[in-house]
């Protein structure tokens, strides 16, 4: 029986079509980020060194969490693919494949993580209570990982079968979950139990998680595209995983790349105690939800692009692209008033440390000059997902979270000796020539796969 979340977004109104998924999309992620939110807020009731030990350590996990995006990215846009030119055994195949896939990742990722996370914790943040608490974080996460990378690889199946709304209602149910297991498990029952303290917030997290990750299973199972049906006999195959592999790193090192900048962050904000590391975290969450309307357009993008293009109907290509590109524009214009006037209210829910809530106040009035930025760079990488052309947002990432955020922090803190706010602006300065990087491999990709990048009859460009 076929999903009635599922649909073909080859036929009917684009405009329909990305609001349909955009809409679930950013409330999934909304739920998803009040989840950390929900981790931040009693990290921080416990101490500003619980705060800034959880902000290094899930740092750290993230990078591992980050082959869970590519192969979202992968199976969104090959099974999205394989859908719109009417192919369902490859898609299946494609299914198959993709989960058996994920779960070897997932378990050679353990054990790269088991090695490697200590050094690299250590190279991000000075010894000290708080590098403990990082540590201790990042450890019991680990048995969370296969939950993450395998729910992702699910949620790119059912978003190429334009499926929104299964991972918008497995995190809001994990959302509640963690909401009454954080309190449960760090402080207990009085009287009866004391509670796991610091740790009760990684348990928290695995227990929710890998209920998101049965769900996404059950609902994949459930899809139109009948994975229980076994008389096509399909079997794991080394050719498809290379092609996942293949469609899966760009994506996986483009993220990565976001890490490893904010890593370089991290490496400049310890020099300025865990105050500037805890205010960097706690304003980053605010950031999230301030992206979210732009999220989830891009996110309902991929798969209408994906489809779309496997059809051959590339003028729905260029209007999905046109309209993602102008109501992420419009709505992160809107967003910095809201930003400059309401953000160290926002900042003080999470803590009462005022040097914490002072420095994310300048992170946040920095970054919402660059919202709208954010806006064409996050479009443009689904576009060039969908259209199997990943390597190019590899190429944005490297320039702008490798070599351009290192190069403007280190001139901003060491030649001009902005301090703390020399960060933010490297950063942001970054960012603007990565916009400027990705719009010019858009032109030169879509008029090599599409024609050219138009929005309706007139060019964009």
């Amino acid at each position: 029986m076929s999903d009635e979340s599922s649909i073909d977004l080859t036929v009917g109104s684009v405009s329909s079509h990305l609001r349909r998924l955009a809409i679930p999309a950013a409330i999934g992620m909304l739920f998803h980020t009040l989840y950390n939110i929900v981790d931040i807020y009693f990290a921080g009731r416990l101490s500003t060194n619980s705060q800034a030990g959880m902000a290094i350590g899930y740092l750290v996990f993230f990078f591992l969490v980050s082959f869970g995006f590519g192969l979202n990215g992968a199976m969104a846009s090959l099974v999205g693919n394989a859908l719109g030119s009417n192919n369902k055994r490859l898609a299946k195949e494609l299914i198959i494949n993709g989960i058996v896939f994920a779960i070897v990742v997932s378990f050679l990722l353990i054990i790269f993580g088991l090695f490697v996370g200590s050094s690299i914790l250590a190279w991000v943040s000075e010894p000290g209570l708080y590098q403990n608490y990082g540590l201790r974080y990042y450890f019991l996460l680990l048995i969370a990982l296969p939950a993450f990378l395998i729910a992702y690889t699910c949620n790119g199946i059912l978003q190429a079968q334009g499926d929104a709304m299964s991972m918008q209602r497995a995190l809001i149910i994990a959302f509640f979950m963690n909401l009454g297991l954080n309190p449960l498990l760090i402080f207990g029952i009085p009287n009866f139990w004391l509670g796991l303290g610091f740790d009760g917030i990684a348990y928290s997290t695995i227990i929710s998680q890998y209920f998101v990750l049965a769900f996404m299973i059950y609902k994949v199972v459930k899809s139109k595209v009948n994975v229980k049906n076994y008389s096509d006999k399909i079997t794991t195959n080394f050719q498809v995983f290379k092609e996942i592999f293949i469609q899966m790193l760009p994506p996986t090192l483009s993220f990565q790349m976001i890490i490893i900048g904010v890593l370089i962050m991290q490496i400049a904000l310890k020099e300025f105690g865990p105050q500037a590391i805890a205010g960097h975290s706690v304003a980053m969450r605010v950031e999230q939800l301030v992206l979210l309307p732009i999220l989830g357009m891009t996110h309902a993008l991929l798969p209408i692009v994906a489809q779309n293009f496997g059809a051959k109907k590339f003028d729905r290509v260029r209007e999905a692209l046109a309209l993602c590109l102008k109501i992420g524009i419009v709505s992160m214009c809107l967003c910095y008033p809201l930003i400059w006037f309401f953000s160290g209210s926002i900042l003080r829910v999470f803590t009462n440390d005022q040097e914490v809530i002072e420095i994310g106040i300048i992170y946040l009035r920095v970054d919402g000059l660059i919202l709208p930025v954010y806006a064409v760079i996050f479009s443009i990488n689904s576009f060039l997902q969908a259209l199997k052309r990943p390597y190019g947002v590899f190429i944005v990432g490297l320039f702008r979270q490798g070599f351009g955020i290192a190069v403007f922090i280190w001139i901003f803190i060491n030649v001009f000796n902005f301090g703390v706010l020399g960060v933010w602006l490297g950063a942001a300065i970054s960012v603007i020539l990565g916009g400027l990087l990705s719009v010019w491999i858009a032109i030169r990709v879509a008029k090599s796969e599409i024609g050219e990048i138009l929005i309706y009859d007139k060019k964009l460009i």
